[in-house]
């Protein structure tokens, strides 16, 4: 997930926040290793602009539109964007004490996850009007659906299922790779029956079988980081086209969006 500045020692790190009132916190960067793991390869069609002040926190496609959220204390908002231009067709912005997370969409009902407000805004996918919102326990990071609940991350090694009418917890998957869990789970797309989830602070995106939890082959999008690009400023954002079996990919303060198709 998120946050400014970091001090990033070998498997424990101490993040510490500056500038938009936060605390200090800590943070276990991931231990496991995909070592073995599936690596599968992938081709990049078209590369896009992309705001490089976006915050990137969640990112879907819908009916050709790209919809994104941003992050930041004072700076997050949801966003409808045009993936040719990268311009910002309607936006939405959170109040400044608001963190926005993830983002997901069923039957034309939006919702934005926020990091520790333990509240989810519903939206009126058309015109962004707050129509109501959703409480939940602990932080908000990834947002996802197969149509039928939402799923969500929390920045741990699980995966929670729920109600799409009152968000209410219905089961929850632990994400493992040889037996190992996996945790940082950050940003969440569907893509035909699996889950993708980027790893905060990796250039891994995971594909994980939703009923097992066990993680079932991996991209590494190394090849698409910006250079020099600020350590904070990891990979966060999936978003799938069914129709043309594209994948959009970026990440926190990117210049571009890039479209790939797995080989």
């Amino acid at each position: 997930m998120k946050r400014l500045v970091g001090l990033f020692v070998a498997f424990a790190a101490i993040v510490f926040f500056s500038g938009y009132g936060r605390a200090q916190t800590a943070v276990e960067p991931p231990v496991f290793s995909m070592t073995y793991a599936p690596q599968l390869s992938f081709n990049v069609v078209t590369e896009y602009p992309h705001d490089s002040s976006a915050f990137t926190e969640g990112l879907f496609w819908n009916d050709g539109n790209l919809y994104e959220s941003t992050g930041l204390l004072g700076h997050s908002t949801l966003r409808k964007v045009d993936l040719k231009t990268g311009k910002v067709l309607l936006q939405h912005r959170l109040p400044d004490d608001v963190f926005g997370e993830g983002i997901a969409e069923i039957d034309g009902k939006l919702v934005q996850l926020t990091w520790q407000k333990q509240r989810a805004y519903i939206y009126d996918s058309q015109n962004f009007n707050l129509v109501g919102s959703f409480n939940y326990q602990g932080e908000g990071w990834g947002l996802t659906t197969d149509g039928k609940s939402w799923i969500s991350s929390n920045g741990s090694d699980t995966l929670t299922w729920r109600d799409k009418s009152t968000f209410a917890p219905q089961r929850s998957v632990q994400v493992t790779w040889n037996s190992q869990p996996v945790k940082n789970l950050n940003e969440l797309e569907w893509i035909d029956g699996k889950i993708w989830a980027n790893v905060w602070y990796t250039n891994w995106i995971l594909q994980i079988d939703p009923q097992s939890g066990k993680v079932l082959s991996y991209i590494d999008i190394s090849s698409l980081i910006p250079p020099n690009v600020d350590p904070e400023n990891v990979p966060n954002g999936i978003a799938y086209d069914s129709v043309t079996k594209q994948i959009f990919i970026t990440g926190k303060r990117w210049p571009k969006l890039y479209a790939i198709q797995l080989k």
